[in-house]
């Protein structure tokens, strides 16, 4: 794994000309930034976080899209449980 790990942070980096730090960087960035993500859009789905505050934290496109995929979700368990 770790091989597999130093392999492609060296190939991003040639192929990017950046220093492999800096492929670490932005790979530590970008995955911050989902986690992120991730975080305020369950905090806003289970209630302790309002859609306006949800959306100043993540933007408008991907609270709009979280809440139609609770509703196709939602729409599939009441498929399931009237089916």
């Amino acid at each position: 794994m770790a091989a597999d790990i130093s392999d492609r942070v060296r190939e991003i980096a040639e192929a990017r000309e950046l220093s492999e730090s800096e492929v670490f960087e932005r790979a530590l960035e970008r995955g911050l930034e989902d986690l992120w993500t991730d975080l305020v859009l369950a905090q806003y789905l289970e209630g302790n976080l309002e859609r306006e505050g949800a959306i100043e934290r993540v933007g408008r496109t991907k609270v709009e899209r979280v809440e139609r995929e609770q509703a196709v979700v939602e729409e599939d368990v009441d498929w399931g449980l009237n089916a």
